[in-house]
Order: C-alpha cells, then sequence, then structure tokens
C-alpha cells in the first residue's frame, strides 16, 4: 500500500493550512507560517507569547527533580477528565499517555526495521517517526516502509492525528534516501558554491522527492558556523562537508535557499544544532563529554540560527554538547538556559523544538533513558529523538508518562509540548 502523507488541516476559506507562529529578533515581529505542500499564503495573525510559550521552571538539574509550572492556557490536572468540558478543554477525550505520546519521535531503520519501532505506536501511542540509517533501494521501498507506521495512525494510537515522517537528507556523506526517485544531493560545502535562486531550486526538487515518499520533516539544513581553518579537526561538522561555508553571510544564505526549496515542496525544515557544534573537537555520537569552550549566548554562531529562524525555519535541533560558557552544567538539550532563555527567550523562537538523539548518543549515556528525555521537556523542548536506539524509546515513555502523573505541574508541561507538536502538523485544536 502507498504511502500516505499526513493530512494538513485546511481552512475553508483558503486552499492552505496556516498556523501563526510569532517570532521576535529584537523590535522586528515576524509571523512564520507552516503551509502545505507547494502551496504559499499570507502569514496568520500573530499568536500571543501566552499561548506558545512555557511558564519558567528551574533549573534541571537532574532527572525528575525539576518541575515546569503549568501554563495559562494548560489545565494543571495530569488527566484529560478534568472539570473542564468538552467544549472548553481542547485535550477532551484524550489519555494522558497519548498526550505523551505525541512528544516522542522514534527511530526506524530504513534497511532493517524493528517491530519495536511499530510497538512504539502500538503500545507507547508514540506519534512521529523518524527514517534513520541508510538506504538505496529507493522511493518505492520508502513509501511502503512509511505506510507501515502511517497506517497505524488511529482513534486508539495517536487519536487519529497524522504522523511527523522524518529523515537526515541533507547531502554528501549524510543522506539517508538513496536509489531510484531519490537524486543524489551533493553535500553542504558544495551546495555553498551554488547560487542561491539555482539551490533553492534544486532543494525544490529534492523536497518533492521526499513529500512523494511520505516524508514531511527534514532534520536539516545544518547551520553550524564553522571556521576554515579548524574543520577538518571539527568531526560532526567541518570534518564531513556538512557546513554551508565558513562565514555567517555563506551559512545564512545557502542554508536558507535550501530551507526555502525544501518549505516550496511542502516539507518543512529543521535547523541544527543550536547552539552550534561548529567548535567542538568531538562528536557527539561517539564520545561522551563533548564540551564547546568558546561559544557564549550572543555568539555570532547563535545569530546564523537567529538568521535561519527569521527566514522561518519550522523546527530547530537542539545539540546535546556542553557549553560552558552559556551552562557548564547541562547538555544543551537538557538546559533551561540554552532551550527556553535563549532560544525561546532570546531568539524569540515559538516553533518546534527536538533534541538530537537522546538514545544511543554516547554525550548522554550517563543518564538513564528516562532522565534523558524528563530533562529534556524539562528545559523547555517538545520533541524528544529517539533515533539510533528505539528499543530505549519504551522507558523514555514510561518515565515521562509516570511523572506526568505524579505531578500535575509536570503533566502541563507535556501538554504544551504535546500542542506545539499538533500545531507544526496544523492539527491544532485537535478534533475528537
Amino acid at each position: 500500500m502507498s504511502a500516505r502523507r499526513p493530512p494538513r488541516r485546511r481552512s475553508a476559506a483558503a486552499p492552505w493550512v496556516v498556523v501563526g507562529v510569532v517570532v521576535t529578533l529584537g523590535a522586528a515581529t515576524l509571523a512564520l507560517w507552516f503551509a502545505g505542500p507547494g502551496s504559499r499564503g499570507s502569514s496568520a495573525a500573530p499568536t500571543s507569547d501566552a499561548s506558545t510559550t512555557r511558564a519558567p521552571t528551574s533549573s534541571a538539574s537532574g532527572a525528575g527533580t525539576t518541575s515546569a509550572s503549568p501554563t495559562p492556557s494548560s489545565p494543571p490536572s495530569a488527566s484529560p477528565s478534568s472539570s473542564s468540558t468538552a467544549s472548553t478543554d481542547p485535550w477532551a477525550g484524550w489519555t494522558l499517555a497519548q498526550q505523551v505520546g505525541q512528544v516522542f519521535m522514534v527511530g526506524v531503520s530504513v534497511s532493517d526495521p524493528k517491530e519495536v519501532s511499530l510497538d512504539a505506536v502500538r503500545r507507547d501511542h508514540v506519534g512521529n517517526v523518524f527514517l534513520q540509517g541508510r538506504t538505496t533501494a529507493g522511493a518505492s521501498h520508502v513509501r511502503s516502509l512509511v505506510a507501515s507506521f502511517t497506517d497505524l495512525v488511529g482513534p486508539s494510537t495517536t487519536r487519529g492525528v497524522p504522523m511527523l515522517v522524518a529523515t537526515d537528507q541533507e547531502g554528501g556523506v549524510v543522506q539517508v534516501l538513496r536509489g531510484p526517485g531519490f537524486s543524489t544531493i551533493p553535500s553542504a560545502l558544495e551546495q555553498s558554491r551554488l547560487g542561491t535562486a539555482d539551490l533553492t531550486s534544486r532543494a525544490s526538487g529534492w523536497g518533492r522527492e521526499l513529500a512523494d515518499a511520505g516524508v514531511n520533516l527534514d532534520l536539516a539544513p545544518v547551520m553550524d558556523l564553522v571556521d576554515a581553518s579548524s574543520a577538518p579537526h571539527n568531526p560532526p561538522v567541518g570534518a564531513l562537508d556538512r557546513s554551508y561555508g565558513f562565514t555567517p553571510t555563506s551559512v545564512t544564505t545557502h542554508a536558507n535557499a535550501f530551507s526555502a526549496g525544501l518549505r516550496d515542496a511542502g516539507v518543512a525544515v529543521s535547523v541544527k544544532h543550536f547552539p552550534g557544534l561548529g567548535r567542538v573537537t568531538q562528536n557527539t555520537d561517539t564520545h561522551a563529554g563533548v564540551t564547546d569552550t568558546v561559544t557564549t549566548r550572543h555568539d555570532r554562531s547563535v545569530e546564523v540560527f537567529a538568521s535561519g529562524i527569521a527566514a522561518g525555519a519550522e523546527s530547530v535541533m537542539v545539540s546535546t554538547a556542553v557549553y560552558s560558557r552559556i551552562d557548564p552544567d547541562h547538555p544543551a538539550a537538557f538546559s533551561r538556559t540554552v532551550v527556553t532563555g535563549m532560544l525561546r527567550g532570546d531568539l524569540g523562537f515559538h516553533g518546534l523544538v527536538v533534541t538530537d538523539d537522546l538514545s544511543g548518543a554516547a554525550q548522554v549515556e550517563r543518564w538513564t533513558p528516562g532522565q534523558r528525555a524528563v530533562q529534556a521537556l524539562e528545559a523547555g523542548v517538545d520533541l524528544v529523538l529517539s533515533s539510533k536506539e528505539p528499543q530505549v524509546t519504551h522507558a523514555m515513555v514510561a518515565a515521562v508518562l509516570a511523572k506526568a502523573q505524579a505531578d500535575p505541574q509536570f503533566a502541563a508541561t507535556v501538554r504544551t509540548a504535546a500542542q506545539h507538536v499538533l500545531e507544526a502538523k496544523g492539527q491544532w485544536p485537535p478534533t475528537r
């Protein structure tokens, strides 16, 4: 059976979906939108900060020890069957487990899919999948694989809400999907040598290939700023030619051109790896203790991400490196200073925040899977990525669910994250 792209809610007044997201950069306020495939429309009216941001919580210093304050728009009860009626509570009819499932994305091997990934949807209500690994089998294979997951969408799993289906289709050495139906995409460094109009046109074609295979979110482009002289000594980005050049101008213009092309094809993007992996000397996937000792809160490498956000990035991926001059005590994905203070506050981003992999990365091994998920959500993240070792997803979900059942304030934090995920899907408020 062919894969189906998750349907997006459409307004009767216009043939596109508009989800208003406000980005405030200094005195400028920009309204961003998440449009349907190949469609462009006028921006929606801005949403208020109160309805899109989490209330402050204390620093995530340990797993399960930090509680988020309930947001004004979220009921404090962990149960959807509170005193709110169906007419006033958008979560009426949802179980807490289904809400928790929306804030997870489980990895699916494109070459050897495991039953445990399907179980994450069937048993734990996980509402999003990430195609990982490498395949040269082509688009037909990918469509069938995607369909095996999207066909599970229903009232008892994701409450009928469609999935975010993501992958890493950057180009060069980081291109998950290859074979008939997929172009060979040049590396980001090679893309940076193209004219921006040409790059946008090519990226639009790459985006159509993804959309045709059932993918609606590309965890790309990389917007890490790398110095040319240190690129060979920067394992996660520079050494792999994943950088769009070596100056802020080159990175912003070309990464944004890539994003514009995918967006024209109806595929959302996630700029990464905030606040930047361009200065580390080890890879967080394979090493623990990876620390950036240079980047500051208002660094030029952070400003590059501000440009990506202003250009319309629907999502931002947060790295798991530690930034000693920003928050020396927590990896970025567990840091309220980074996620809520910098990304939400300084850069005014109200879209979808996703972690880098929290399942198999050596950088986070010293935390249990449950601790990783809880701390990321407490920091302000919306979507926990469990890509390389999907078997740990159940432990993550179970820990988040248990804490939400015991702690109404944390339940409100989960509910806000789930709302952001549904907004990214064009499914807010949810249908009943």
